[in-house]
């Protein structure tokens, strides 16, 4: 006798596809994440993707830095694109509400993270990491990595991988704050360019600045050359 027809069949109710128990009905909640960004996101061009940690008080120099940016480049006609929660994403949403283009948040739910921050004009929620992160990527014109920890790496990982494999445009990538990213990128030289992990032209895909002029001169230049604007789908990640 076969045992399996006396067990029960999973739910397959759509509520179920809500409760993460059902590998299948995950799928189509996978799916409608990338199909909500799509529809969402695609008017926003040209955008800014700001990351950085969520730990960052509001009295931070830090923070109003990373305000003071998002603002300017807000000004600049970027959207603003942060991970919606508090820290510096809060930071960059806040600067981008105040200045002349959207801001916007990707929130991520997580079981232990605080609740998203009030200064976003489209607001998005993610259940998983890497369809959150194709959104911050597909539709981005630059990078800017203000300090952060474990996110903020994987966030700034992946893009360096994606344009070092051209799955996408390069695209500006700034580390801002010098002083913070200085150990890392001397570590990327001293030890991953010497021992041959990566090349040394791999060191050219990203810049390091500290004020907000310098922001907007690397991404206005590299915009300027490359004419990134007017070209949003080669941006778009090579699924």
């Amino acid at each position: 006798m076969n045992k399996k027809r006396n067990q029960p069949h999973p739910d397959a109710s759509p509520d179920s596809c809500f409760t993460g128990n059902n590998e299948t009905w995950q799928i189509f909640q996978i799916i409608a994440e990338f199909v909500e960004g799509y529809e969402r996101l695609s008017h926003i061009s040209p955008s800014v993707s700001i990351f950085g940690s969520a730990r960052t008080p509001s009295s931070d120099p830090q923070f109003k830095l990373a305000q003071q940016i998002s603002g300017r480049l807000s000004d600049e006609g970027f959207s603003i694109v942060t991970g919606g929660g508090p820290g510096m994403m809060e930071a960059g949403n806040l600067g981008a509400s105040e200045g002349k283009s959207l801001s916007i948040g990707l929130n991520i739910q997580l079981p232990f993270e605080e609740c998203n921050n009030p200064y976003q004009d489209i607001s998005l929620k993610f259940r998983h990491f890497f369809s959150r992160k194709t959104m911050f990527i597909k539709y981005a014109s630059a990078y800017v990595c203000m300090p952060g920890g474990y996110g903020t790496l994987d966030e700034l990982s992946e893009i360096l991988v994606l344009i070092q494999t051209a799955k996408v445009r390069a695209i500006p990538i700034i580390l801002v704050c010098s002083e913070f990213w200085q150990g890392l990128v001397s570590w990327f030289d001293d030890v991953l360019v010497k021992q041959k992990m990566i090349s040394p032209e791999d060191m050219n895909l990203f810049e390091m600045a500290d004020t907000p002029d310098e922001v907007i001169k690397i991404i206005k230049t590299h915009h300027a050359e490359n004419d990134l604007a007017s070209d949003q789908h080669s941006l778009s990640v090579r699924l």
